[in-house]
């Protein structure tokens, strides 16, 4: 009589990963990422120059979507040292005159947006952004307000403050700002609003160009509001800063 052949079983297949587990292995991941990915990006923007930024993107999405107008914002990179001096004063002047000593956070102004945040509506936060935070913002992140992204903007803006100098950041700056519609960067800005290279810009003219900053989308520099606000800067210069 033969002996009957072993069974050779199959071992069953492994539990589904309870949800809790992916879970938390997402948030892990996650919160990998925003610790190392911010430094990473900041120290590398100290030698690239961005071609473009999530706020060109968003902007050239939202006018093909309204215009049926497919086409990227105009931008032209142009370094500080082609630029004259009283166009980054004039940036400086008007967005952040504490610019060249604080480190990436004006706590006064901070302060006072808090208060006018409980003063109010209570419906956002907004004020006191630095140059600092602006390019953190433009350059890494999106414009809709929330806590999620002014956490993450003050995030990179510890970060930027580390690896990358005032100059190179107001630098930055200078060529990723929204100078009007699809119109990003001094240099683009000067071509489309004076038919001029921005190393030509007078010292009136860079100060309407920096002007229209807070409403680049519905002020012209010969509009009221931007020559009111360019008188203001040429007014009020930020004196003794070397870059």
């Amino acid at each position: 009589m033969s002996p009957r052949p072993a069974v050779r079983t199959v071992p069953d297949a492994p539990p589904p990963r309870p949800w809790r587990s992916r879970l938390r292995r997402a948030l892990f991941w996650g919160a990998l990422a925003v610790l190392v990915v911010p430094p990473l990006q900041c120290l590398a923007l100290t030698v690239i120059d961005p071609p473009l930024t999530w706020t060109m993107v968003a902007r050239a999405l939202r006018h093909g979507w309204q215009q049926r107008d497919w086409r990227w914002p105009e931008r032209n990179w142009v370094d500080l040292d082609d630029l004259p001096a009283h166009v980054a004063a004039a940036a400086v002047a008007s967005e952040d005159r504490g610019f060249p000593h604080h480190h990436g956070f004006d706590w006064g102004a901070i302060r006072g947006a808090w208060r006018r945040y409980q003063e109010g509506t209570g419906k956002r936060l907004a004020g006191g952004s630095t140059i600092s935070q602006q390019v953190a913002r433009n350059v890494f992140l999106w414009q809709h307000r929330s806590w999620l992204r002014k956490g993450l903007e003050a995030w990179y803006t510890v970060w930027l403050e580390v690896f990358v100098s005032k100059r190179r950041i107001l630098e930055v700056y200078v060529n990723i700002a929204e100078m009007g519609p699809m119109v990003f960067g001094v240099e683009a800005a000067s071509q489309h609003w004076y038919g001029r290279p921005a190393r030509a810009l007078r010292p009136d003219q860079a100060a309407r160009l920096i002007a229209i900053l807070p409403a680049p989308n519905r002020w012209t520099p010969s509009s009221g509001p931007a020559l009111h606000r360019a008188d203001w800067i040429k007014r009020n210069p930020v004196r003794n800063v070397r870059w």
